[in-house]
């Protein structure tokens, strides 16, 4: 009976212990709003990238290369905008390296795509910086850890 009770209890505290943990996990975003605008962003792999679609838009996919990806939307709209996007990628030791975004337009959507190299484990902060179609400026900064597959 006493090794019932110790194996509940050690369930019961396994599960409160995970509960605990989810609740101060960190949520990531991936969007931000200006205005009227929504920008979602997002940083992956190259691999994750098909090798048909690698060909149809001349995207180098290798393991130690990753993509940017921005979208500009009016809020509530589904599909992006055309805007102005550049910006860089910085370490954790301030070496920075400048993102060249291409214009990515698949039937109605619009997106922009920039390649770069990393190291795997490689903290980078992302400073990009937008020409809404509004005219407006904004600047968009994040953080990511990327890992090689």
């Amino acid at each position: 009976m006493k090794r019932l009770f110790a194996a509940f209890i050690s369930i019961a505290l396994l599960f409160w212990a995970a509960a605990t943990a989810a609740q101060g996990a960190k949520i990531i975003e991936n969007h931000q709003t200006f205005g009227d605008y929504r920008v979602t962003y997002s940083v992956f792999n190259s691999d994750f990238i098909s090798p048909e679609i690698a060909r149809q838009y001349n995207l180098v996919r290798a393991g130690d290369r990753a993509f940017v990806n921005i979208s500009v939307s009016k809020a509530g709209d589904t599909m992006g905008t055309s805007a102005g996007v550049s910006g860089n990628a910085t370490n954790l030791i301030q070496q920075s390296r400048n993102l060249d975004f291409q214009e990515i337009r698949d039937n109605k959507a619009v997106y922009y795509l920039a390649p770069f190299r990393f190291e795997n484990e490689e903290n980078l902060t992302f400073n990009i910086d937008l020409v809404l179609p509004d005219g407006s400026t904004q600047q968009l900064t994040f953080r990511r850890q990327l890992h090689k597959n």
